[in-house]
């Protein structure tokens, strides 16, 4: 799981998925309200978990540290507005996606690339509710709620347009492998 240094195509990657994400956040589109103590839903994990898969954890990193600044400035709710809750877990989602996708790439693409959505999206949740729990913000059965309530269903979001990206930009046929470029 060796990454090469940060290419052009990487720096490209990331400010194109990195710009996504600033959109969703200014816009709110990214933040659904939701009447659970997170407060929204979110769909601002998915071009991190799109670019760790494209282009390694690095660039997930990156595009995870956009989401979480951008929650922490757009915070409606107070757990949010601390920085251990809003942005470190964040950091990690591209992560876990880039993990699961290369252990699952060689069994199957589709699977590797669905799973890397789901893992990336639960992992949001999982890190962020954890992270209110152990600053106070919420008890454990809040944050249970919130996994179970959310998090599933983000993470189901997350593994359908995670992989209608993902197979579009690879260029995956049927047999899961990428199609042979014709020039």
């Amino acid at each position: 799981m060796v990454e090469r240094g940060l290419t052009v195509r990487k720096i490209v990657i990331a400010g194109v998925l990195g710009a996504i994400a600033i959109l969703l956040g200014v816009t709110r589109i990214g933040y659904i309200p939701v009447p659970t103590p997170a407060g929204n839903a979110t769909i601002m994990h998915i071009p991190v978990i799109i670019g760790a898969i494209m282009e390694g954890w690095g660039v997930g990193m990156i595009i995870g540290l956009i989401f979480g600044v951008s929650s922490f400035l757009n915070a409606t709710v107070v757990l949010f507005k601390d920085p251990l809750v809003a942005i470190l877990p964040r950091l990690l989602i591209g992560v876990f996606a880039y993990i699961t996708y290369v252990g699952l790439k060689n069994f199957n693409q589709y699977v590797a690339i669905g799973m890397a959505g789901f893992v990336g999206s639960l992992s949001n949740t999982i890190l962020v509710m954890t992270m209110a729990v152990v600053q106070n913000y919420l008890v454990p059965g809040a944050a249970i709620a919130v996994v179970l309530t959310q998090g599933i269903p983000e993470a189901i979001v997350s593994v359908i347009v995670t992989l209608a990206v993902v197979t579009t930009w690879k260029k995956l046929g049927p047999s899961g492998k990428q199609k042979s470029k014709i020039s």
